[in-house]
């Protein structure tokens, strides 16, 4: 993967062949060698003199692909099965050049009470390119990754990077926070743990609250891009510097309902600090840091670790807890920065998770390591003052603190409590994983300084590196904007975004790009616009109504209505949106058909065509998403849910806008009575020719005078159809049909669904504003790029 940018390549020819049979178009596996990194690690004394040789070729190795079947639970379920019934066994015995090679496996080593990653949803394999391209089984397997990557029912994640959010034992209750969130892997994780109560067609409204955050303003919309496919009410994406995270407020529970709020800071049930670092467990990927390491790469981010660290302490609740981590392996950024915010806060211990994830191969955190500023790594001290005795201009001229050392303390801190996972324990990349917990007992000291802090303390903070793969030496650039990563795992160093008061159309991030974000308007539960969009879609008195907001200028049409829960609403009300860099909240749930000539072609259909008994005329202007329709359907009248079997699934997904006629006569005669605009279809488990859903399957579609869409855009379409019917979708223009040469509702519905489908494309890929998403960008994945990851 290296760091080359996505999308490169797109424009004209083609990709040039390569022969290499691993990932290992960066560096050959006899030139991964560097004398600073093994000096410096063997200083440490990271592991035993007799592993060390297993260690260091386990680095050398390719690293084994690991995916995450992510998204609804509906989905990933579905997906599950097909991987376990379908794919497994077609590639169980599958020989390549004589040698066999093996099938994907369940992450055996993620047990937790007998069950493997929860529900069994992360795999493994370790396949060469040259199999995924000419084995038709394993190329087969890789097209189906392929498509469900692209529609963001599968995240490509490394093994060890699921390990924070486990330990950080989220429940649907919880207030939780990422505070370094960019890409957005580990968030996914932290929504589903959120949404733990979802059922298999529904999602539900948890009462907890997750504020992801990354200090790059670009960054965030890849985040809200890989988090849109788990739609959730209680998601929030901010925009800044994490260590210098401003304090949110929310009324006090106790409040009078006759007397103003009072506020009190939000405090967190969990936070998760996967800070910045300078990724050398990851160098199994990341082959170019063989190069380029250096102990100064580490020495220069412990501040910036420290410092984010400490600024979670500040936001958690007594019983609180939080896991810091990173994919590095110096002690200078791991055990230092957890013993040096230790010892800043005495309210906070280390949590023994030794019996957790019990068959996870770990080592426990050091309690000795020797920093260095010599780049050659010739010298390491054991103190600081023994740095300082050796170079007296050290003080000055380093990055070393006293702070990078063990503290006179670190017996009675309980380090050994931290976990190390090595590359070649269980065949996976290098990581750190540190559990606090604020104890019971500790004062509600935090929280009354919180109440001190304001906005104009932290505008002189300095601002934090940027955030990208620590391959250069720290005194080169600390500037470069990262380029968004499809893994999420690669080390970067946070983009640090200073928070600023100014109008949001003058803010600045960390990269220097502006934030220009629409403002957060909760509609009245009164709103006509509102109520007539309830009143259309069928949904019932029960939907929560009051927590619908909308991001447009006011005066505006809405576009689009999003939904959120109560804590989510209640930060955006008691906060100004442009000092926390506010840059999503909720989930969108309807989206107003576009465009005047469409609904007068509609309306011109309307006043054609002979209105049969039973119609109900014009339909709505808002529409159900379908990335909106799990959270919306348990309001959706049942009545009005209407149930059609697989043939009609067969001509929804094959065509664009099919017409009315083209359907089984039951279904049909069901459509015509039904008034122009969205509905809701269920498709109970069945087979059809070979093809099986073995699921309830909800889906919204657009009714039309004489046809009818599936409101769900191309790619989801398309990894439906491999999902259920086992074939790729023809392309866009094949798969249309040729508009009739006769006048009247039949010709101008096809127009208006062809209008439709475009704007499906277009409103699920602008934001309110009408500019371009970022996070549009990034759908498009390249096939190639994918190969190079290891799907």
């Amino acid at each position: 993967m290296g760091n080359k940018r996505r999308g490169q390549n797109r424009g004209g020819g083609k990709r040039a062949p390569k022969n290499d049979e691993y990932r290992t178009d960066l560096l050959e596996k006899s030139d991964m060698h560097n004398e600073r990194f093994a000096a410096y690690y063997k200083a440490q004394g990271i592991l035993p003199e007799e592993e060390w040789e297993s260690f260091l070729e386990a680095l050398r190795c390719p690293l084994p692909t690991t995916f995450r079947v992510a998204g609804s639970r509906l989905t990933a379920n579905s997906l599950n099965k097909a991987i376990i019934e379908v794919h497994v066994p077609m590639l169980s015995d599958v020989s390549f050049e004589g040698q066999r090679i093996s099938p994907p496996v369940q992450l055996s080593w993620w047990t937790l009470h007998g069950l493997r990653y929860p529900d069994g949803l992360a795999w493994q394999f370790n396949v060469p390119k040259k199999v995924l391209r000419k084995s038709p089984e394993f190329k087969k397997f890789h097209s189906f990754l392929v498509f469900e990557t692209e529609v963001g029912n599968i995240s490509r994640q490394e093994a060890v990077s699921m390990l924070p959010p486990l330990f950080l034992g989220v429940e649907p209750h919880h207030r939780v926070m990422d505070m370094c969130a960019a890409p957005g892997s580990k968030t996914a994780q932290l929504l589903e743990a959120l949404h733990a109560q979802d059922t298999l067609t529904a999602s539900s409204i948890p009462s907890g609250l997750l504020v992801a955050n990354d200090s790059d303003y670009k960054r965030t919309h890849l985040l809200i891009h890989q988090s849109a496919r788990l739609p959730s009410p209680a998601l929030m994406v901010t925009n800044l510097d994490a260590s210098n995270y401003p304090t949110m407020k929310i009324p006090t529970e106790s409040s009078n309902n006759g007397s103003k709020a009072k506020l009190t800071p939000l405090l967190f049930d969990r936070i998760l600090c996967d800070v910045p670092c300078s990724g050398d467990g990851t160098m199994r990927k990341n082959l170019g840091i063989w190069k380029t390491w250096q102990p100064n790469d580490g020495n220069g981010l412990h501040s910036l670790q420290l410092r984010i660290l400490q600024r979670a302490m500040k936001m958690i609740k007594p019983d609180g807890r939080i896991v810091y981590s990173t994919c590095s392996l110096n002690p200078v950024e791991n055990e230092a920065v957890v013993a040096a915010a230790l010892n800043s806060n005495p309210d906070f211990q280390l949590v023994d998770v030794s019996s957790s994830l019990p068959t996870l191969k770990r080592r426990q955190g050091l309690h000795t390591w020797r920093p260095t500023a010599d780049k050659a790594v010739k010298t390491t001290y054991e103190t600081y003052a023994a740095l300082i005795e050796a170079n007296p201009q050290a003080a000055t001229n380093t990055k070393l603190t006293e702070g990078h050392w063990p503290p006179s303390n670190v017996g009675d801190l309980h380090l050994d409590r931290c976990m190390r996972i090595y590359p070649h324990l269980q065949d996976s990349g290098g990581f750190f994983v540190a559990v606090l917990e604020r104890k019971p007992s500790a004062s509600n000291t935090t929280a009354k300084k919180e109440k001190k802090r304001s906005a104009d303390e932290v505008l002189d903070e300095r601002e934090a590196d940027a955030k990208k793969p620590r391959l250069k030496d720290e005194s080169s650039t600390n500037t470069s904007t990262p380029q968004p990563d499809m893994e999420g795992d690669t080390p970067m160093v946070d983009g640090g975004a200073q928070m600023d008061t100014t109008p949001a159309s003058d803010a600045k991030d960390g990269g220097g790009g502006s934030f220009k974000e629409m403002p957060y308007t909760f509609l009245s539960k009164d709103d006509p616009t509102l109520i007539s969009c309830i009143d259309r879609l069928h949904l019932t008195p029960s939907f929560p109504s009051d927590n619908v907001l909308v991001r447009n200028p006011e005066g505006d049409v809405v576009r689009s209505m999003y939904l959120t829960n109560s804590i989510v609403k209640s930060v955006i009300q008691n906060n100004d949106f442009t000092r926390i860099r506010l840059t999503a909240a909720g989930t969108k749930v309807f989206t107003r058909q576009e465009g005047a000539k469409v609904h007068e072609k509609l309306e011109e259909a309307v006043k054609n065509e002979e209105r049969k008994p039973g119609s109900a005329g014009v339909g709505a202007q808002y529409r159900i998403l379908g990335e909106g329709l799990p959270v919306v359907l348990p309001y959706v009248e049942p009545s009005r849910i209407i149930e059609a079997g697989m043939q009609t699934l067969k001509t929804l997904v094959e065509s664009y806008y099919p017409l009315l006629d083209s359907f089984e006569e039951s279904f049909k005669n069901t459509m015509e009575g039904l008034e122009l605009g969205c509905h809701v279809i269920r498709f109970p488990p069945g087979e059809l020719q070979g093809a099986s859903l073995s699921h309830d399957l909800v889906l919204p579609i657009w009714k039309s005078s004489a046809s009818m869409t599936l409101m769900i855009d191309k790619k989801a379409k398309n990894a439906l159809s491999l999902r259920v019917f086992g074939r790729e979708l023809p392309s866009t223009a094949n798969a249309r049909p040729r508009k009739k040469d006769e006048q009247g509702a039949t010709a101008v519905s096809i127009e208006l669904d062809a209008a439709l489908v475009k704007d499906e494309i277009k409103s699920e890929d602008l934001d309110d504003d009408g500019a371009s998403d970022s996070a549009a960008m990034h759908t498009e994945v390249n096939t190639e790029e994918i190969v190079i990851q290891g799907l």
